[in-house]
């Protein structure tokens, strides 16, 4: 068997059991460098709204890290996120609630026979956490804690995955995230998250869960901030389908990303760009991903 078969043999019971979208880069949800300046940061008491505008193109790498050939990723997507801080206090933080609302469209090549390319657009899946905590510890530390709960609710073929958005299964993720934000402008931020899926019923998979990681180091001056933001993510637990451990690696998935971001604050908005290039990448796609990110109040 020569390599190139050998490679797509290694990804295809990932690509078959857990449509490869962008908001979820296979089996993921949520769209990794997605968050950065002031992440720890909960707002004063108010409405909020936050507009992500984002593409992504990659190709896949088997679990040594080998480009399979044609197999291949490309999507735009925009999630709406909507933000609600109260008055009240939990253990002394801010209580908020929060939901967001992807849109996505992807278009997926393979090298598979019967399945060929196609694309999708539509709903993915939607984001909810009705219990979000922040405290502020005067002069530079923010801490923000929650539960996000992803809801399958992405368009969704277990028989062809260029027709699928959705992941087909219900997922929970703690959160921790903080910022350091002294008086000389210069910031260091993390969002910490594990994210704990259920087996996918339509097609008996279990994917693995994961621990994964947005950062940014960066300073600011004036309404401007720049800095160099990014992610990790290593898969902790394999992947299986009908109970047994997905050959040879348990499709663990492992990737770090790295690039500039840049925001520029203007009467109450906060405007925010960011590039992210993929690399050392094992069981998932391996690209570059564009954010555009406009924060308001309303």
């Amino acid at each position: 068997m020569n390599t190139a078969k050998r490679l797509l043999l290694l990804a295809l019971p990932a690509l078959l059991a857990s449509p490869l979208s962008l908001a979820k880069e296979g089996p993921d949800q949520y769209p990794n460098g997605s968050e950065n300046f002031m992440v720890g940061a909960l707002p004063p008491a108010g409405n909020y709204f936050i507009n992500y505008l984002g593409y992504y193109q990659g190709d896949y790498r088997a679990n040594n890290g080998q480009k399979v050939p044609g197999l291949k990723v490309s999507a735009t997507f925009d999630a709406l996120r909507f933000i609600h801080v109260t008055q009240q206090k939990i253990l002394g933080g801010d209580w908020a609630v929060h939901a967001i609302v992807p849109l996505v469209d992807q278009r997926l090549h393979t090298p598979i026979p019967g399945i060929g390319n196609g694309s999708a657009f539509g709903l993915g899946d939607i984001v909810i956490d009705p219990l979000i905590i922040g405290w502020h510890f005067p002069p530079d530390w923010h801490l923000t804690v929650g539960v996000d709960i992803y809801l399958p609710t992405g368009k969704y073929s277990k028989n062809n995955p260029t027709d699928s958005i959705g992941a087909n299964y219900y997922s929970f993720e703690p959160i921790l995230a903080f910022t350091y934000l002294n008086q000389g402008g210069f910031e260091a931020s993390a969002k910490l998250m594990y994210n704990l899926k259920t087996r996918n019923l339509d097609t008996h998979y279990q994917s693995g869960n994961d621990f994964h990681m947005d950062y940014l180091l960066a300073q600011h001056f004036g309404p401007w901030a720049v800095g160099l933001a990014g992610y990790y993510l290593t898969q902790t637990s394999d992947d299986e389908r009908n109970g047994r451990t997905v050959q040879p690696d348990g499709n663990r998935g492992k990737v770090f990303a790295y690039g500039p971001a840049v925001k520029y604050d203007y009467k109450g908005m906060s405007f925010v760009a960011s590039w992210n290039h993929e690399t050392r990448v094992e069981n998932r796609f391996q690209g570059n991903k564009f954010f555009f990110k406009w924060v308001t109040a309303f």
